[in-house]
């Protein structure tokens, strides 16, 4: 359960709580509030009798008449036994002109919030129908709105916090980048120096050609490194023969019980990329599959070309992600090794969401069967 229980979640929780109270509390007041307007409309109803019958002294008429004037919120909505209306008081005549049914209607939405009170005067029967007031009506509705509040401010919390969080993020990618970067380059030159020397001597000129490619991949991995934080130039290359230049460095450093395979229909597939940063990813996503596997397997790089992206999906054959890991997988920090600082798909999507202005997401892995991502560059 822990996975699941994160400040996002005790935040929802905190809000839940905040209108289940408030509710809890407004009903409280609104039933309050029914039962003293009940009582209201009762004294309204023991008026109409008393004005009705001759029989009560001038005082209980006056304090009659002043029960029926004090009522300046409750609509009330009186008829005879059969149902006819007989009067009406605190509803909108405007309302009811051009709608002969209007009383009729009202009558009946009453009768279902409440019991009509009767009113017996001893030669006939009378029915007093009352709807809510307005300030009850509004206290019904109160917690419904209190809630849809509640809910937009937590939306507009969590999305600056979202916001604050990956701009802080992007802080952190670009200084680790850019410090890396710098730390690099004093032994690649040192390197570079080494290398002059060790060419006097021509025995070793297979082993020298080899440790020269090394090297400049690592300048490479250096100047990457750099350009993180920096917007990329975007040139319009082959996709097709970056990948098969990728497909061909990584095979070489791969076990011999792994066989990687790009597939693709077309020889020329143009995409507007940035060829260091793009082939960082496809190396990252190799890698990862490589350290999936237990030095045997498989991994496939498929090309689907559209008229208006192209999709690249890298599928191994390792261990698979469990499913409650595969929305971690890009989350900096997150990482299944015991080595490692959980930063390669982090910046990977970087560079494929911000750069490209792509996408970047695991298409489906299921354990002990293998794991497909796929990247999307749209034209």
């Amino acid at each position: 359960m822990r996975q699941y229980l994160n400040w996002k979640t005790y935040l929802a929780i905190m809000a839940l709580f905040i209108v289940g109270a408030s509710l809890y509390y407004t009903n409280q007041l609104a039933g309050k509030l029914a039962v003293e307007e009940r009582k209201k409309v009762e004294d309204i109803a023991q008026a109409l009798k008393v004005l009705s019958s001759p029989d009560y002294t001038h005082d209980a008429e006056i304090e009659a008449i002043n029960t029926l004037a004090q009522n300046k919120t409750i609509p009330l909505i009186i008829a005879d036994e059969h149902g006819n209306i007989k009067d009406k008081i605190n509803i909108d005549s405007s309302r009811a002109l051009g709608r002969s049914n209007y009383l009729a209607h009202q009558m009946s939405k009453y009768q279902s919030q409440h019991t009509p009170v009767k009113v017996d005067y001893g030669t006939g029967i009378d029915y007093v129908y009352y709807g809510d007031s307005y300030l009850l009506t509004q206290l019904r509705y109160f917690p419904y709105v209190q809630l849809a509040i509640i809910i937009i401010f937590l939306i507009v919390v969590l999305l600056a916090l979202n916001a604050a969080h990956r701009s802080l993020q992007n802080q952190v990618w670009v200084g680790l980048s850019k410090e890396t970067a710098h730390q690099m380059g004093t032994p690649l030159s040192s390197m570079e120096g080494w290398l002059e020397l060790l060419r006097d001597d021509h025995s070793n000129a297979d082993a020298l050609t080899e440790m020269q490619k090394d090297l400049d991949r690592l300048k490479l991995v250096a100047d990457r490194f750099g350009k993180v934080g920096s917007a990329p130039r975007l040139e319009e290359e082959n996709l097709i023969t970056r990948l098969q230049n990728i497909v061909e460095y990584m095979q070489k450093r791969s076990p011999k019980k792994v066989t990687l395979t790009l597939h693709h229909k077309e020889a020329e597939v143009p995409v507007n990329i940035s060829g260091p940063l793009f082939d960082w990813v496809m190396e990252n996503l190799i890698r990862n599959a490589l350290d999936a596997m237990d030095g045997q397997g498989r991994i496939d790089i498929t090309v689907t070309n559209t008229l208006s992206q192209v999709a690249i999906d890298v599928q191994d054959s390792g261990k698979g992600i469990p499913a409650h890991q595969v929305k971690k997988v890009f989350t900096p920090g997150f990482t299944t090794k015991k080595r490692g600082w959980g930063l390669g798909l982090s910046l990977a999507r970087r560079i494929i969401t911000t750069y490209h202005h792509g996408s970047i997401f695991v298409k489906n892995s299921e354990v002990g069967k293998g794991t497909t991502f796929r990247i999307i560059l749209r034209r």
